[in-house]
């Protein structure tokens, strides 16, 4: 009997310490995240051209930064570009973004929370976006050429040119995969590191020629950019070679380990 009140009052101790106790937050202020090791921003505004394929990107990233233990927050809503709201973030990502999607104010927080070492993450129609903000263009690397388009959705043969990337480094040296195939309106070799290059030689609609680069990162302007045109169909963001690439471009920009 003596044990059985020791047992309860035990119990009932216990129970009062966890109910009065205050719990660690995670520091990225998500409580149903255990471990929280960075929280991104994912902007999929669009101010022309609309991807069917936005629900089944955001649904994926969402899954990958839960599995990877990052908060992640989506938005369409540009008054969030702040230099407040910004500065919580490890990265910000361009989500199948169009068109002319910040106002200027917005535009200068944003370079701001670059040149504060923050980072970007574009996923395809990105370098379709911001064609009137020069600083932007530098950002992404190079902008889509509206002039020659791109292919059809067909499959093709991606080489990889850099495999020590966690952005590549799960690849095969010969991808073949389906895909939009986009041209660019200039070539960003010069200025980028140049991750992956579509072979124009196993589809027909490309126009920049043997050295037609489809992923790169480089640093800009005091923070780390990372863009993979990739990623137009919603079958995309099912591949777990397609996913690994994009997370891998998120951890780099985010400044991470995998």
């Amino acid at each position: 009997m003596i044990a059985l009140s020791l047992i309860l009052a035990l119990t009932v101790g216990l129970l009062a310490f966890n109910i009065l106790t205050p719990r660690p937050q995670s520091d990225c202020g998500i409580t149903h995240h255990s471990v929280c090791l960075g929280k991104l921003l994912v902007f999929s505004k669009t101010g022309g051209f609309r991807h069917q394929s936005i629900p089944a990107a955001k649904a994926a990233l969402r899954n990958i930064a839960d599995e990877h233990d990052f908060a992640a927050d989506f938005t369409e809503d540009a008054t969030v570009f702040t230099d407040v709201n910004l500065a919580q973030y490890n990265a910000v990502i361009f989500l199948l973004t169009t068109g002319e999607i910040l106002n200027d104010a917005q535009q200068l927080a944003f370079e701001r929370y670059i040149r504060a070492g923050g980072g970007y993450v574009g996923i395809h129609s990105a370098s379709d976006t911001g064609y009137n903000w020069p600083w932007y263009g530098g950002l992404v690397g190079a902008y889509f050429d509206r002039i020659h388009g791109h292919s059809a959705v067909v499959q093709a043969k991606v080489h990889v040119v850099d495999s020590a990337h966690p952005s590549t480094s799960m690849l095969p040296q010969l991808w073949v995969r389906t895909d939009e195939w986009y041209n660019f309106a200039s070539n960003p070799s010069s200025s980028v590191h140049v991750l992956l290059t579509v072979d124009e030689k196993t589809y027909t609609g490309g126009v920049m020629g043997a050295d037609h680069p489809i992923a790169w990162y480089h640093t800009y302007d005091g923070g780390r950019a990372w863009y993979s045109a990739m990623g137009h169909t919603s079958e995309s963001y099912s591949e777990p070679l397609f996913l690994a690439h994009l997370w891998g471009g998120i951890i780099y920009a985010a400044r991470k380990e995998a």
